[in-house]
């Protein structure tokens, strides 16, 4: 169908937001009349124009918009925030149709512009490539009904599980292609996440490299009482003003805290402590573990904390996706049944 074949597209503009729209969610949105596109956009960043205002901005003459239908991967907004509402906009310029991807997740506004737009005599259509749709801001998702931000856990280990080569050996398991593909995830982060040891022990830096127009995420250590060293990257880098650090605190208690600081997808690259607390826990939404083929041994492990009493405690993935990267396997995927609630 036409509509599936012009959602598609606007799929596909809405992608090229990725990693930047945050808090915001991704959209893209198509200007079609007939068999014929006549523009496009997407939203950029939070506080630009979103995605239906720049297509339409983006029309050669805007009055061809008057009768045209609109594809849009999401629910446009009906509330002033820092831009005016989409519907008002969309009413302005005569658009006589608009098929809608998905519906806005958030209580307050689900389904109130399709009814304004309706009850001013537009044709909507809602739910095509809805599973889609949906799927690309999960994390926004998430974050707006929860409060809650989207966790992925990262790790690169030995075929054995192991984080660490044998001592003296250097910090790296996998391969420079693992590593780069892997900072794709750090890039489409608002926060990445580790622990007191991993600071104490790797001096990491935690900045997105090799992603071209990446905004850097802020760098979050969980800690206990101990002494944290005060010449770390974190804490004497150009980003050090992105560099938050909690004490005493719970795994749960931070992720809610970095959600009512709008941050909306968080990575963890921490150690097996803080590893194994997310999953204990049920807070991690996705994984995705890169594995060299090294047999490594030794204490420590990827994944520590409590573990599941049973098999069918464990946590699962769907969407599982295996991929080769030079010589290691990437394995990826969703974690069903992780906790949704606040």
């Amino acid at each position: 169908m036409n509509d599936e074949r012009w959602m598609d597209a606007a799929l596909q503009e809405a992608r090229r937001g990725r990693g930047q729209t945050s808090p915001n969610p991704m959209v893209g949105a198509v200007l079609v009349r007939g068999d014929r596109e006549l523009a496009r956009g997407f939203h950029r960043c939070a506080g630009e124009p979103h995605a239906e205002v720049e297509a339409l901005r983006a029309l050669e003459r805007p009055e061809s918009a008057r009768g045209a239908t609109l594809y849009v991967t999401l629910e446009p907004c009906s509330t002033h925030g820092r831009t005016p509402p989409c519907v008002e906009a969309i009413l302005r310029a005569g658009v006589a149709r608009v098929v809608v991807g998905a519906i806005d997740p958030n209580p307050r506004h689900a389904g109130r512009g399709v009814d304004l737009l309706r009850a001013a005599g537009v044709e909507v259509a809602v739910g095509v490539r809805g599973a889609e749709c949906a799927e690309l801001n999960a994390a926004f998702n998430r974050w707006i009904v929860t409060g809650m931000p989207w966790v992925t856990v990262k790790a690169g280990m030995s075929l054995d599980g192991r984080l660490t080569r044998p001592p003296g050996e250097g910090q790296w398991l996998t391969s420079e292609e693992s590593r780069a593909d892997a900072m794709t995830l750090r890039a489409e982060a608002d926060a990445v996440l580790i622990g007191a040891n991993t600071l104490r022990m790797d001096n990491p830096k935690l900045t997105v490299r090799g992603v071209e127009g990446a905004r850097q995420p802020w760098r979050v250590v969980l800690a206990g009482k101990g002494e944290l060293p005060g010449e770390a990257h974190l804490f004497t880098d150009a980003w050090r003003d992105r560099t938050l650090v909690f004490r005493g605190k719970s795994l749960r208690w931070v992720l809610r805290e970095l959600g009512r600081r709008q941050i909306t997808r968080v990575l963890v690259e921490g150690g097996m402590r803080v590893i194994g607390e997310a999953f204990d826990r049920r807070l991690v939404q996705e994984a995705h573990f890169y594995v060299a083929p090294l047999l490594c041994g030794g204490p420590v492990l990827a994944v520590g904390g409590r573990g599941a009493g049973s098999s069918s405690e464990a946590a699962r993935l769907s969407r599982v996706r295996y991929r080769r990267i030079d010589g290691d396997l990437c394995c990826s995927g969703w974690v069903e049944d992780a906790v949704t609630g606040p």
